[in-house]
C-alpha cells in the first residue's frame, strides 16, 4: 500500500471525486486511469504534480497541478483546447480543465521524482540527481527526503537498489503529512529504472 492510499481519509483524499454505482462506475474507473495517462503524457514537460478529477451528471472537471501552467496551457490556450476535446471523445462528456500552479515544485514527490527520471533517460550521472533532488526538497522546506532508485546501477549486471535520506520520514504514522510518487525511467542501454520520492513536512505546506 502506497503513503498516499495507507493515509485516505486522514491527511490525504481522493483525486476522482465521484459517486457511481455498477457497470457505469467501471466504465468510469476506467476512463480516469486513461484521461490520467493522456494528461501525463502530455504534461510531463510542464512538470506535472498531481491531476483530480470532478464528475457531474454530463460533465467531467479536471484539475491539473503543474510547476510551469504556461507549457500547459500552450501558446494562445491552443494545448488546452486539444485537450478538452481528446478527453470528451474518450469520455463523452463536456470536459472542462483547470490548470493550477504549484508554488513550491520542489516540494512535489512526482516532480523530484520525475527529474531523476529524466536524468537517467539522458545519461547523466545518479548520484548527483538524487542529491540534487534532495537538496532542492531541504531548501524548500522538507523536513524529510526518502528516494530510492533501483536498476542496473552503474551498468551492473545485477539491478541493485540505491537509497538516500535526510531527516525524518514517518512511513507508519499515519497523521503524518507525507507526499509519495513513483516513476519509471526507460534507458536503451540498461532498461528500466524503478524511482520513488517520499517528501515529509511537519506542517502542511502549500504546494
Amino acid at each position: 500500500m502506497s503513503a498516499h492510499a495507507l493515509r485516505l481519509g486522514v491527511s490525504k483524499t481522493w483525486n476522482s471525486l465521484w459517486f457511481n454505482k455498477g457497470q457505469d462506475y467501471i466504465e468510469a474507473l476506467h476512463q480516469d486511469l486513461q484521461v490520467k495517462k493522456y494528461i501525463k503524457d502530455k504534461l510531463n514537460l510542464a512538470g506535472l504534480d498531481n491531476i483530480v478529477i470532478r464528475r457531474g451528471e454530463n460533465t467531467i472537471d479536471v484539475t491539473v497541478y503543474v510547476a510551469r501552467p504556461g507549457v500547459a496551457i500552450g501558446r494562445g490556450g491552443s494545448a488546452m483546447d486539444l485537450m478538452k476535446k481528446d478527453i470528451s471523445k474518450m469520455t463523452k462528456l463536456q470536459a472542462n480543465i483547470n490548470i493550477n500552479e504549484v508554488k513550491k515544485a520542489d516540494l512535489s514527490a512526482r516532480i523530484l521524482a520525475r527529474s531523476i527520471a529524466d536524468a537517467l533517460e539522458h545519461r547523466l550521472p545518479l548520484k548527483p540527481a538524487m542529491e540534487n533532488a534532495k537538496t532542492k526538497a531541504v531548501a524548500a522546506g522538507a523536513d524529510g527526503v526518502k528516494i530510492w532508485v533501483s536498476g542496473r546501477i552503474n551498468g551492473a549486471s545485477q539491478a541493485r537498489v540505491v537509497k538516500i535520506s535526510v531527516g525524518q520520514v514517518p512511513l507508519q504514522t499515519i497523521k503524518a503529512d507525507l507526499d509519495y510518487a513513483e516513476e519509471r525511467a526507460s534507458t536503451r542501454e540498461l532498461g528500466i529504472f524503478g524511482i520513488k520520492v517520499w517528501i515529509y513536512y511537519k506542517k502542511k505546506e502549500s504546494k
